[in-house]
């Protein structure tokens, strides 16, 4: 019996030393975690940090070799400057402008051909989708001449026509597939009790489909965002025309001045201003980008 006794004893304290231990691995897990996601959340935001330090800079903290994140003294009239130009506004509202225009349309049409091809049964669907898809394929740069060409025709050239109207025709394959796959996701059977209670399709794809997409739409609102707003190329091969340029045409012809050295402080300031809308735009949205992201499956 004491030989039994001491086993049991044995056991129990083997059994809470191994408890304890696989406590404080648990532990000692959850604090490596956190250490690598704080360290990689601090090597992304350097970036910004550095962005924002060196626009509060003197031109002549700005040419040390030294680097310093922060200036001594925070040069808060590199913003005045900034506001104070006619240009920096005019380029602002400008992008505003085209990439409302561009969100409102392409948001709508993308909607309309991904409902078309997940919830509504029409002859050569399968064939029509596969051709869009297709287009994935093909590179940019091929495309680029012959559109210039066909803008030039349509006296386009020094207008927004070419930036915001092709959005209003269900321009991006990807965005229409991957709402088309979150579509797909949604019980058919809303869509029978719908049409039970005489809705037709257009009302179908706004009462029903649409708020239960709110995800996906957020989704590829964000990526659209993000994508027009910082879009150099097109404007400066469309718009040819300083009343109509944008804040990414704005920020590179101020490395483009002919001074020695260049103002960087005055590049940042004015790239910090350009990025707050992305950075307000993703707060806002943050929530149904990641939901959108991780609900879009691959059921087709």
């Amino acid at each position: 019996m004491a030989t039994q006794s001491t086993s049991q004893a044995l056991l129990r304290a083997g059994g809470l030393r191994s408890h304890r231990w696989h406590y404080r691995l648990r532990h000692v897990r959850r604090a490596l975690l956190y250490a690598a996601l704080i360290g990689g959340a601090l090597f992304f935001l350097f970036p910004l940090a550095w962005m924002v330090g060196t626009s509060l800079k003197t031109i002549e903290e700005v040419g040390r070799s030294q680097l310093t994140l922060m200036p001594k003294t925070p040069q808060w009239q590199n913003y005045e400057k900034l506001l104070n130009d006619s240009t920096f506004y005019r380029s602002y509202l400008n992008s505003v402008f085209i990439v409302t225009l561009v969100l409102l349309g392409t948001v709508t049409s993308v909607s309309f051909v991904a409902f078309s091809f997940s919830r509504l049964e029409w002859k050569g669907r399968g064939i029509v989708f596969a051709l869009m898809m297709s287009t994935l394929m093909l590179p940019y740069q091929a495309t680029l001449v012959p559109q210039y060409v066909m803008f030039h025709k349509l006296h386009w050239i020094r207008t927004f026509n070419p930036i915001t109207i092709p959005g209003f025709f269900a321009g991006g394959a990807a965005l229409v597939f991957l709402l088309r796959q979150f579509m797909l996701t949604i019980p058919k059977e809303l869509d029978e009790a719908a049409m039970i209670d005489g809705a037709n399709p257009l009302q179908i794809w706004w009462y029903v489909i649409m708020p239960l997409s709110r995800p996906a739409v957020a989704t590829i609102t964000v990526f659209l965002f993000v994508g027009q707003w910082n879009n150099l190329l097109m404007p400066l091969i469309y718009l040819q025309k300083p009343a109509l340029y944008t804040m990414p045409i704005y920020v590179a012809q101020k490395l483009n001045l002919q001074e020695s050295p260049l103002p960087w402080q005055d590049v940042m300031a004015a790239s910090v201003l350009f990025v707050i809308p992305v950075l307000v735009v993703f707060l806002f949205t943050q929530r149904y980008f990641i939901e959108g992201i991780s609900t879009t499956g691959g059921k087709g």
